[in-house]
């Protein structure tokens, strides 16, 4: 019998940071674990940072766990009877998905449940995004489609996964957490910094609970959840770079996601995430990541040296037209080459809009 830990939340929440804490937690105890990450897109940065530190992963692209069901099935099966089988599998889904109780959750309990537990339907949040959200909603603003999905996603959580909670004061987490547990009582909220590790084993916990949502019927407008989704544009990019002097790959990507903030700040695009991984030959390679408009990126992973080559993949999911993207990011690369004295070549972007969400199952709780 195989565990599935299924893991939503916004864009930039740290679900990949938290699929990997937990996932050593996990390890520690003697459970032998696997995790699957999921992009609209290929080519994905998340999957080279849990490669480097787990070393069983899979991942589902070219759509989300609803709209490519029986391709997370088979990732979940190629794990569990693979060379080095595992008992415990961590997913996350795309960060503009939701309604996962009815499409994923719910079908694998009622179609995989002779062979498979499925953990608490587990939500990870970032305070700061959720505190942004909530400021516009006490201002009276109009909600947006972004924070529709966003609402959603809360709405059906089983477990609400607050990372990130030393981003915030003590007190503010306090309260944070406090207005959440009010705000939705089915859900079990447990509070943790994914990069620290502090109290990652409260999260590990909580998935041995019940599942306090699994009666919900989310009321999910289809057409203001697609329209969320092509609010952002997708971009995933392959540059290659090249310098006569030893080149700082961490340095590189700072100064690109820099840029890149900086251009999204100036032209009020929101940033869903904005994530790179800049790799030398021998394999080493930095990880940088940017979730907000003008912040500073965060280094994920360091590059151990400096390199003349490297191969630099973009994934960047920020609310602009994807010609805005594509233009955005040329420069931000032309203004880290000036920077750190690379040239480079890029392929021609891969920017696209996701297309409507159609998933493969949807069960009420009823027929659950």
């Amino acid at each position: 019998m195989i565990t599935f830990v299924p893991l939503t939340g916004f864009l930039g929440a740290g679900k990949t940071t938290t699929m990997i804490a937990t996932a050593q937690a996990l390890q520690a105890q003697g459970r032998r674990v696997a995790v699957i990450t999921n992009d609209q897109g290929v080519e994905l940065v998340d999957t080279a940072l849990v490669r480097s530190k787990l070393d069983s992963v899979a991942e589902v692209t070219g759509g989300c766990f609803c709209c490519r069901f029986e391709d997370l099935v088979d990732a979940i099966r190629a794990l569990a009877d693979g060379d080095t089988p595992v008992d415990t599998v961590i997913a996350e889904a795309v960060g503009s998905c939701t309604d996962l109780q009815a499409t994923v959750v719910r079908p694998l309990r009622a179609y995989y449940g002779d062979s498979m537990v499925v953990s608490p339907l587990t939500t990870v949040i970032d305070p700061l995004r959720y505190l942004a959200f909530d400021r516009a909603a006490q201002r009276g603003e109009p909600e947006s489609d972004l924070s529709y999905l966003f609402r959603q996603q809360l709405t059906e959580a089983d477990v609400i996964a607050v990372n990130k909670l030393d981003t915030i004061t003590p007190d503010r987490a306090t309260e944070l957490m406090a207005r959440l547990a009010a705000g939705y009582p089915n859900a079990a909220v447990v509070g943790y910094s994914a990069k620290s590790g502090d109290r990652i084993d409260d999260l590990v916990n909580a998935w041995d609970g019940p599942s306090g949502n699994q009666a919900v019927d989310l009321q999910v407008d289809y057409d203001r959840y697609a329209a969320a989704e092509a609010q952002l544009a997708w971009m995933n990019q392959d540059v290659q770079l090249t310098s006569e002097a030893p080149l700082d790959l961490t340095a590189w990507g700072r100064q690109m996601l820099s840029a890149l903030g900086g251009w999204a700040n100036c032209a009020g695009a929101v940033v869903g995430h904005a994530k790179l991984t800049v790799e030398a030959g021998d394999g080493d390679f930095a990880k940088l990541s940017l979730t907000a408009a003008g912040a500073e990126p965060t280094v994920d992973r360091a590059a151990e040296k400096t390199a003349t080559t490297a191969r630099v993949i973009v994934n960047a999911r920020v609310a602009c037209e994807p010609a805005e993207l594509d233009a955005a990011v040329r420069d931000a690369v032309a203004t880290a080459n000036a920077a750190t004295g690379a040239r480079s070549a890029a392929t021609a972007p891969v920017s696209f809009k996701p297309g409507y969400p159609t998933p493969v199952h949807r069960l009420a709780a009823t027929g659950a």
